[in-house]
């Protein structure tokens, strides 16, 4: 007898086969050098006080790779459960702001011993990538995450518009750990910041 998924399942799989492949692509190696002279330096995470930082937390920028691109007004939601893993929600628009939302579930799971500040995420069993909280601001208005090799980093916001400076300042800090910040694009949230100097544009 043949299962029919439906097609929101599929729709789910597909992009968790995507994540997948593109992290684990990620994870060998990039063609692009990174010039940053710290790039060699190892990212060192930071302890997170876990019940403080669930909640919603807007993308306001990232290294554009294929599983987020042409996504607006994106966002991720975290919730702690009770066995203390963590439900990951991704929600966004893909292609422009007239377009339905979408959103894909992941589960979660804290590294023993990293304070809160390592995570394996679950795209689908038996598929984990690792997610490294590498800067979280004494408000926790603001989180800087990264993956091991650099090739993969984002900013995070509680409010979906965040200001040059502020944003200038984490990206310093972003460099001050290896990374390349040249390689950063800031996600839409509004509208009007599509097609502004250093945000992406969608299905360009």
């Amino acid at each position: 007898m043949r299962t029919t998924l439906p097609a929101r399942a599929v729709t789910r799989v597909a992009l968790s086969l995507t994540l997948a492949g593109t992290l684990l692509v990620a994870g060998c190696g990039n063609d692009v050098p990174n010039p940053n002279p710290r790039a060699a330096a190892p990212l060192v995470t930071v302890p997170v006080d876990l019940p403080r930082y669930m909640g919603r937390w807007y993308v306001i920028a990232n290294i554009p790779y294929f599983a987020e691109r042409d996504f607006v007004g994106s966002r991720a939601e975290w919730s702690l459960r009770a066995d203390g893993r963590i439900d990951d929600a991704f929600v966004g628009r893909k292609g422009g702001f007239d377009q339905p939302e979408r959103r894909y579930g992941f589960v979660d799971t804290v590294v023993s011993g990293s304070g809160g500040g390592t995570w394996r995420v679950r795209l689908f069993w038996p598929v984990y990538v690792t997610q490294l909280t590498l800067y979280v601001d004494p408000d926790y208005r603001y989180t800087l995450l990264g993956y091991p090799g650099k090739t993969l980093g984002w900013v995070f916001s509680r409010e979906p518009v965040m200001d040059d400076a502020t944003y200038r300042s984490l990206l310093a800090r972003l460099d001050e750990m290896g990374y390349d910040t040249s390689r950063f694009r800031r996600v839409p949230q509004r509208p009007d910041e599509i097609g502004l100097p250093g945000f992406a544009s969608p299905g360009r």
